[in-house]
């Protein structure tokens, strides 16, 4: 179909099942502030939302990112860093020339084929973070720093190799924050929604950015953080986004200033009627129940998204709970963006790769109870052993995957009533399993259950 420009048109817009069925994403943060890569260990931003303290994260801000800002405390451990390693004169707009001699090698391919391997269907890349510089050189430059771009079209370059390998291509661009045009200190969360740059000379240069990019290199999600002036017309630029790209899908970070409730200016609110997204984005958080809105809850490995060389492999996630938390989300409704932070260079860290190799072969095998399926009537369960079970389901079958390897060779999961005429197999082995109605509750033999954070039945005929 045709969108108008108007809010109604684009709001009849529907999520497109390859969305549906993506479920794993790869995230990438990777810009100047891959240069010095380093943050403060301020924890997490889920437990951060959660207790407050926002003063205190900012200061000691987990996102080497948002370095540029943190910098800004005289006194805080991130000028500490800088001062000693770089000297106190030394600017950040000087890490340019850096970035871009480092990525002079980077070779795409090898970044798509790690994501390829891993089992992810769509990839997210930083066009432009809250620093301003853009990993492509645009027609639309900085019009406050010079030569504030990369030499390499990296947008492009990745944007062709991800699609060689068989995934969708998606765009952040960071529409509300541009450091390059209001330099002011973020020190809480008034700070954040109060700081988005409502210049009239922002606003045409960010839908520029924007229609260039969709132009260029038709991305199959727009991802924009941090809101949006409250001056663009943002039902213009939707309908030429859907006209142009008709798979694409609009996450909901768009928000304006102007339609939120009065004093309401934090990232953790009630999304206006007034604004349209295809699906809503959490961060660092979970839902505990099915949702029925779409939506992709996106985290780093670490508690960082950009690469942080001060994250050890305590400060990483689990390989256990990363499977856990993936399961968790796909159960309900949800798809898992999961940041890289590379190197300057384009080098994924190795600690990073490790996780990511985990979570492929664990799909390698169990990938059926994850891609293309929906939430079934309830996601959450147990067996009468206390572990945990999440239920996905596709049109012919039940998939019930234990959160991790029950100690008994025979498992009950409770309030689960299996038809008689059910076969039940452990996904990765091809002999179906031996199980029994026992009441409502369904009693299934295991035996020889591989070393792996979870295990994925498939219940046919129910």
């Amino acid at each position: 179909m045709t969108f108008e420009p108007t809010l109604q048109s684009v709001k009849s817009h529907q999520v497109p099942q390859w969305y549906h069925d993506a479920k794993l994403g790869i995230f990438i943060h990777w810009g100047l502030y891959s240069v010095p890569a380093w943050a403060a260990h301020g924890g997490d931003l889920g437990t951060i939302q959660e207790t407050g303290g926002w003063r205190e994260w900012f200061k000691n801000n987990s996102y080497a990112e948002w370095y540029l800002n943190t910098l800004k405390f005289e006194d805080g451990p991130t000028r500490e860093y800088h001062n000693q390693t770089y000297g106190a004169d030394f600017d950040y707009d000087q890490f340019a020339p850096m970035f871009n001699e480092a990525v002079a090698n980077w070779n795409p391919n090898d970044m798509a084929r790690l994501f390829e391997k891993v089992g992810a269907r769509y990839v997210v890349l930083t066009t432009k973070h809250h620093d301003g510089f853009t990993l492509w050189p645009t027609k639309y430059p900085c019009p406050r720093k010079d030569n504030y771009f990369t030499q390499r079209d990296l947008v492009g370059e990745l944007t062709d190799a991800v699609r060689q390998h068989n995934m969708k291509m998606g765009l952040y661009y960071s529409g509300g924050l541009d450091w390059a045009f209001n330099e002011t200190r973020i020190e809480d969360m008034e700070d954040v929604r109060g700081t988005i740059v409502e210049e009239p000379e922002f606003v045409d240069y960010s839908l520029a950015h924007w229609r260039e990019l969709i132009d260029v290199y038709q991305p199959a999600i727009l991802w924009n953080d941090i809101g949006y002036p409250s001056d663009a017309d943002l039902p213009e630029l939707f309908a030429y986004y859907y006209n142009n790209v008709t798979d694409g899908v609009i996450n909901d970070r768009f928000t304006q200033v102007r339609d939120l409730p009065p004093g309401q200016r934090g990232p953790s609110f009630t999304l206006p009627k007034k604004q349209h997204y295809d699906f809503v984005t959490p961060e660092y958080r979970t839902f505990s129940e099915i949702q029925e809105k779409k939506w992709e809850t996106c985290r780093g490995i670490g508690h960082s998204f950009g690469y942080n060389r001060n994250e050890g492999d305590e400060q990483l996630i689990a390989p256990d709970a990363l499977v856990h938390m993936f399961v968790d989300v796909v159960s309900k409704n949800g798809n898992l963006l999961l940041n890289v932070g590379p190197m300057a260079d384009g080098t994924i860290p190795q600690n990073q790769q490790q996780r990511l190799e985990t979570l492929g072969d664990w799909l390698a095998i169990n990938g059926e109870a994850i891609f293309s399926t929906r939430p079934w009537s309830r996601a959450e369960g147990k067996t009468s052993q206390g572990v945990g079970v999440r239920f996905t389901k596709t049109d012919n079958n039940l998939y019930a995957t234990l959160m991790g390897t029950p100690a008994e060779s025979q498992i009950t999961i409770e309030g689960l009533d299996v038809p008689a005429d059910s076969t039940i197999h452990l996904l990765g082995q091809s002999d179906p399993l031996t199980w029994q109605r026992v009441g409502s509750d369904v009693r299934i033999d295991l035996t020889n259950l591989p070393d792996m954070p979870a295990h994925s039945l498939k219940i046919s005929g129910i």
